[in-house]
Formats: structure tokens, sequence, C-alpha cells
């Protein structure tokens, strides 16, 4: 169950980086070069890890790629949290988004045995 959870988790946030790239672009830090492909390549990338993660002959290598790409995009998180930008959501959730990280980082890695 937990697979397909996580497995339907990357495959819609995915789906939404072409759906609401306007979304996804409001969180990239300003230091992250060309921002909108970036956006379009991270969400390619969680389609693919998501779906890979389905198939048991890619499921290590999937788990290894989240885990991957959940460190490249902890900036964005970083900065929604230190920005001030970002005033519509409590603090609280900002910053818990963080550790958070670690937790999904511990979950994609249960999938790379």
């Amino acid at each position: 169950m937990s697979l397909y959870l996580m497995s339907l988790l990357y495959v819609v946030a995915g789906i939404l980086h072409f759906v609401r790239p306007q979304t996804y672009l409001r969180i990239m830090p300003p230091s992250i070069p060309a921002p909108l492909a970036m956006v379009y390549l991270s969400g390619f990338a969680e389609l693919v890890l998501g779906l890979a993660l389905l198939v048991p002959s890619l499921r290590t290598w999937a788990a290894w790629g989240i885990i991957l790409l959940l460190i490249a995009v902890f900036p964005a998180n970083w900065y929604m949290a230190t920005s001030g930008k970002f005033t519509n959501i409590p603090a609280w959730i900002l910053w818990a988004r963080l550790p958070l990280q670690g937790v999904l980082i511990y979950w994609a890695y249960t999938f790379t045995k």
C-alpha cells in the first residue's frame, strides 16, 4: 500500500508541474537558472520516478532517484521558509516542510532494498 501511495504522490506532483507551473515557479529560488525549465524537468523526473516505482526491476533505481530529487529540491523548501514571500502560508507549515523532506527520503529509502 505504501508503495502505491508514494507512486501516486510523485505522479500527481509531476503532472501538477505541467498543469500549474506558476505555483512551482513562485517557490524557485532566484539563484536557480532557467526556472521554468527546472520546473518542467523536476516535474518530469517526479512523474517518471513515480511510475518507475511500480516496476519491480526499476524500483530500487527509482527510489534512489527520488532521494536525489528530494535533495535537489530542498533549496526551494528552504527558500519558501526563509524568503518572507509566502505570508499566505503559516510559518509553521513552511518550517515543517524542511524535516518532512527527511521523512520522505527515509520513505523512499525503504524501497531501495
